[in-house]
């Protein structure tokens, strides 16, 4: 195997970029307060991106900011003192689409520039001309197939990253204009709807309406490649990237973890590495759409997309979080997330220990008051348990 991948987890804010660095990610992007395709999410102040470049670094690890909007005309004159500000802040790299800003970047900061998915680079020539144009990273589209993939890293000597899980778009490359056209919100300037999980009729040529199972979608299922992963490690592909800034806390523990686990797996194992079932269903229980493989096998067809409608149950494995732990009294002190009780069977995970099965047989309030049921939102509770645990550990139903 080839020089070892880096693992690269979204983070929507402070929090979530700890946590996605302290489970095992390699490196983190995040969007700032402007000029990125997150609109709607709470974004990165100035002042938290440094402070998030600075406890990634303090552990050897790196920060991307994504700058990966479709520039108008009005903010053109925003763009040179925001890259500076960015290049002050000392990130190890933007994500950039439009090619003003690549340029700008490269010739008017100090940043290394990674070419975004949003660019729909799918062929080696491509490739060439954004490396001629002096990118670092192209991040390829996410239609590419296996054979894409290999066939540029064979001819192009530049670093290569792919997605391996999360959220596709029924766009090209995330360029939908559905929302533009029925919401008057933006989808290449981060404002998307999300008209594709919307329920249609479905009209026949002579406008009959054709009834299906369930009202008509075109929502595309989610990614995951933890199936393949040792395929695209032997690509030579430098990084790994997980979608979803927009995700939750427990999601991206969790599907960092897992990835972390498997791509150290895949390195120690080398020949006899062996795909573990139960990290895909760990995976599989922290969403809430099914996911496959998408383009990378070359099949793509009505299996990797929702038209007859879907259903999407919120997920309650989620149980709560480890704020801290009292060694004395062998008492762990946790911030709950979802209902649990007396005699539950459940996971504890985290970064610095194996999984922990554990059955609660004390549950006390915040004032050492013996309960028997978790129901509050956010309560804070403590549990008797004599393992030691640490801040950011997770607790979720125990899972089969």
């Amino acid at each position: 195997m080839k020089n070892k991948c880096e693992l690269l987890a979204p983070a929507g804010d402070l929090e979530r970029l700890k946590i996605a660095l302290l489970y095992g990610a390699d490196a983190v992007y995040v969007g700032g307060p402007s000029l990125n395709l997150r609109a709607n999410a709470i974004n990165f102040t100035l002042e938290e991106i440094k402070e998030g470049v600075k406890f990634a670094h303090s552990i050897n690890k790196k920060i991307y900011v994504t700058v990966n909007i479709v520039l108008h005309n009005e903010e053109l004159g925003k763009i040179e003192n925001y890259l500076k500000e960015l290049d002050k802040c000392n990130v190890d790299a933007i994500i950039a689409s439009d090619p003003i800003v690549v340029k700008m970047a490269l010739e008017k900061t100090s940043l290394k520039v990674h070419l975004s998915t949003q660019a729909s680079t799918l062929n080696i020539e491509s490739c060439k001309f954004w490396k001629s144009e002096g990118v670092s990273r192209i991040v390829l589209a996410r239609e590419c197939t296996k054979k894409d993939i290999k066939d540029i890293i064979d001819n192009v000597d530049i670093e290569i990253e792919t997605f391996i899980h999360g959220a596709m778009c029924a766009g090209y490359s995330g360029r939908c204009v559905m929302s533009n056209f029925l919401t008057n919100r933006d989808a290449n300037r981060g404002g998307c709807s999300q008209v594709c999980r919307w329920d249609f009729n479905l009209l026949s040529e002579s406008k009959k309406n054709i009834r299906g199972i369930k009202p008509f979608t075109f929502c595309s299922k989610d990614l995951s490649l933890l199936k393949y992963l040792k395929d695209m490690i032997d690509l030579g592909i430098h990084s790994f990237k997980i979608e979803g800034r927009m995700r939750s806390l427990y999601y991206v523990a969790t599907v960092v973890s897992i990835y972390r686990k498997a791509i150290d797996e895949c390195y120690n194992s080398k020949d006899t590495y062996k795909y573990n079932k139960k990290y895909e269903n760990i995976l599989r229980r922290c969403a809430n759409r099914d996911s496959v493989p998408q383009f990378f096998n070359g099949i793509y067809d009505s299996t990797c997309s929702y038209y007859n409608g879907r259903v999407e149950v919120s997920n309650q494995d989620f149980l709560g979080i480890i704020l801290d732990y009292d060694k004395d009294n062998h008492k762990a002190i946790i911030e709950q997330r979802n209902y649990f009780k007396k005699g539950d069977t459940v996971e504890i995970f985290g970064p610095n220990h194996k999984t922990i099965t554990y059955t609660i047989n004390k549950i006390y309030d915040i004032d050492d008051n013996l309960i028997d049921v978790v129901r509050h939102p956010k309560q804070i509770i403590k549990i008797d348990i004599s393992n030691y645990l640490e801040k950011y550990d997770m607790i979720r139903k125990k899972i089969d």
